[in-house]
């Protein structure tokens, strides 16, 4: 399977690499040349240096994922466990408090996580009230099938948005990665590869925009 990777992120502020932050690898690097996972690796070292005061380390994260479709949003929680994993899993090593799956669908109704991807305030923050959630991190999923303009076959793309904000609706981050994919129409499946082969640098952006903005009224 051929495959086009890229990450676009909103800007973020770089900080100096600390040793620290050399445990805060998972990824594997097969396939990439010296050159770019060095550079890579610079990259997130820089981001998850970024000072972070431990009490906003002590707030409490949801994260929620949905997929977009012709019939609106899919937020079925259970639908994006190992997407969920991937994510939690890297906020977590880095010393966030989040949710897991499981206190989040015994407390926030389906009804109230559409919210969240509705941009509906007034709903999301009663939802976050519920749980008790300082910030709220909304992951969302699109595709879009095409044809290739070079090949003329077959391409889906598949694309992550990334969106942390306040329990009061302040945008703190936002950064997203896609991927395109020349076969198959197992969508949730390019989502899962596309978090696991770019989650380390998305996470580090998003927790260098937590660090320094978070804390803001």
């Amino acid at each position: 399977m051929r495959r086009v990777l890229l990450l676009l992120a909103f800007p973020c502020s770089f900080f100096l690499a600390c040793a620290s932050a050399q445990a805060f690898r998972f990824s594997g690097d097969e396939g990439k040349g010296e050159a770019e996972t060095q550079a890579r690796n610079a990259r997130i070292d820089q981001l998850v240096a970024a000072p972070c005061r431990q009490q906003l380390k002590n707030r409490r994260i949801m994260l929620v994922i949905a997929e977009q479709t012709a019939n609106g949003f899919n937020t079925v929680q259970s639908r994006y466990g190992p997407h969920y994993q991937a994510i939690n899993h890297r906020l977590r090593a880095l010393g966030l408090k989040t949710y897991t799956q499981e206190q989040i669908r015994a407390r926030i109704a389906q009804a109230e996580i559409e919210a969240h991807f509705r941009n509906d305030p007034d709903a999301a923050l009663a939802a976050s009230k519920k749980l008790g959630a300082d910030f709220i991190l909304r992951s969302l999923i699109t595709t879009q099938a095409g044809i290739n303009p070079v090949l003329n076959i077959n391409e889906v793309a598949v694309r992550m948005s990334f969106t942390l904000v306040s329990a009061g609706g302040r945008v703190i981050s936002s950064v997203s990665a896609s991927d395109a994919s020349y076969a198959g129409g197992d969508t949730l499946g390019m989502a899962l590869t596309l978090v696991n082969e770019q989650a380390d640098e998305v996470v580090a952006r998003l927790y260098n925009d937590y660090c320094r903005a978070g804390g803001k009224n």
